[in-house]
């Protein structure tokens, strides 16, 4: 049964891992070509759709000033320069996807979006956003003299063959464009890969409503390269929220939910549920004797394990080395079995120390569950309450928790009391 219940966590991770890297991002960009392609969604949605880019930079403007977000101001910078800049040519007469102006947008915008993705925050009024800034600001200079100074050479560079013709005629775009489309792509996956974050993954997938914005610029244009390139404006402000949100009810090191979150989600619980507070035994002395880089790694790889737990539970960082695990709907004996298996979970687990060697004076040492090492010993304490006519509020319940915690570590450790 136990197998079994880690199988279904297995899975159930996976694809909560996927749902992560797809969602809302999919449903958004299918939504833009849902209404691009459907004259009637247009005909309903028209006075929306006319107001959506002017709100998407006004929401970004705002959450990018107030929460300090300088590669999101960049990046709707860039995206309101192309915009306007195509919205201008589209309006000359004589306009064709073969100007000098069009591919090289379309060349180095996803380029700048691959450099912003790839570098941290560093402000707008600082030397390196001056930097930045007066980067774009050389790009579009730079464009303004291709087209109008020099326009052979440069629309021969521009539109020289790089890819297999057949295989890419069905886009305006030139085989430079589409190379720099491909390199940014495959650079923020890259990124993404080696350390992951909301805001980079939004950067990944604002290069798909970049890319359909660039292949609707065409005379008699109803906007919706404007339209595109606000949803790539929206994905990048869900980020922001999205990051905002994580930092406050996510805990930085172990990735399980916090303690702000845990005692919102007791609030919203019903007439019965239970919860399990958790505390690593004897966590002081293994910082005493490891260090404390040593002490986060075994935080960090008991929540990976309390992340397994049955039962419809869920596990969160409550402060220090405690964990708390609640079950909604469920009382206290209907609990145990699954808190016992977390308990055998931890203290089979292999916490096996090595020292990796970075310099020759200095040694890094890191667990793993597999390898050469010394031992660490891990246990885990467990104490559980359920709400009933005696604990009948949620801090109630969790100081009874605690109580029942407290007994265990004076019965010796390792064991789970209710």
């Amino acid at each position: 049964m136990r197998q079994q219940a880690q199988q279904k966590s297995v899975w159930y991770d996976h694809l909560r891992k996927l749902a992560s890297y797809s969602l809302p991002e999919i449903p958004i960009i299918l939504g833009a070509l849902l209404y691009t392609q459907w004259r009637d969604l247009q005909r309903s949605a028209g006075v929306i759709a006319f107001y959506y880019p002017y709100a998407m930079f006004g929401a970004g403007l705002l959450l990018g000033w107030r929460f300090h977000r300088s590669r999101l101001l960049f990046a709707l910078l860039l995206f309101a320069l192309v915009d306007r800049s195509l919205l201008t040519f589209v309006a000359s007469r004589g306009f064709t996807r073969d100007h000098v102006a069009f591919q090289a947008m379309a060349f180095l915008l996803p380029l700048n979006l691959a450099a912003l993705a790839l570098t941290a925050e560093r402000g707008v009024f600082t030397p390196p956003g001056l930097v930045r800034l007066g980067a774009i600001l050389g790009q579009v200079a730079l464009v303004a003299m291709l087209e109008r100074g020099t326009p052979g050479p440069a629309a021969a560079l521009l539109h020289a063959r790089l890819l297999p013709p057949r295989l890419f005629a069905w886009t305006p775009l030139a085989d430079p464009a589409l190379v720099a489309f491909f390199v940014s792509a495959g650079l923020m996956v890259a990124g993404q890969l080696l350390s992951p974050t909301a805001t980079g993954r939004s950067f990944c997938w604002s290069l798909l409503p970049a890319f359909l914005g660039f292949s609707a610029v065409r005379p008699g244009s109803p906007g919706f390269s404007t339209f595109y390139f606000a949803t790539s404006a929206l994905l990048l402000i869900i980020a922001v929220v999205e990051a905002s949100y994580h930092m406050a009810y996510q805990d930085g090191l172990t990735g399980l939910p916090a303690r702000r979150a845990l005692n919102e989600a007791l609030l919203r619980l019903g007439s019965q549920y239970t919860v399990g507070m958790v505390d690593v035994d004897h966590f002081k002395r293994i910082n005493d004797s490891h260090g404390h880089d040593v002490g986060d790694q075994v935080l960090k790889m008991v929540a990976a394990k309390l992340a397994q737990v049955g039962g419809g539970g869920r596990a969160y960082r409550y402060g220090g080395e405690e964990f708390a695990v609640l079950f909604p709907g469920k009382s206290a004996q209907e609990c145990l079995p699954e808190l016992e298996a977390l308990r055998q979970l931890v203290e089979e687990a292999k916490f096996i120390l090595r020292s990796r060697i970075r310099s020759k004076r200095k040694k890094e040492k890191i667990l793993s569950d597999r390898g050469p090492g010394q031992r660490v010993p891990v246990t885990v304490s467990i104490g559980v309450a359920e709400k009933d006519a005696r604990h009948t509020k949620p801090d109630q319940v969790v100081k009874a928790a605690d109580r029942a915690l407290y007994r265990a570590k004076d019965g010796g450790r390792n064991q789970v009391q209710g």
